[in-house]
């Protein structure tokens, strides 16, 4: 991502002091994409994960049955499962 990009920040997701998950929206070879990255120090690091518009409503979908999944069972269950 370049600064001649029109890249849109959505939302961040603060980790630390130091570090933050920053979500962003923008064009990468013409596909509409969401790019998810950690942030240290205010620069974009290489972890993270860029997606087309179209993973990301998959993903979105992954993500919900997940936290169905936690909200319906019980701190022991989680416990047992680390």
């Amino acid at each position: 991502m370049s600064k001649d990009d029109n890249w849109v920040i959505l939302g961040r997701i603060p980790r630390d002091a130091s570090n933050e998950w920053v979500i962003q929206r923008g064009e990468y070879w013409k596909i509409d994409v969401i790019d998810i990255r950690l942030h240290s120090n205010g620069k974009p690091t290489k972890k993270g994960v860029r997606l087309n518009v179209d993973e990301i409503h998959t993903l979105k979908n992954i993500l919900e049955k997940v936290r169905r999944n936690e909200n319906s069972r019980s701190e022991e269950d989680i416990e047992r499962e680390w």
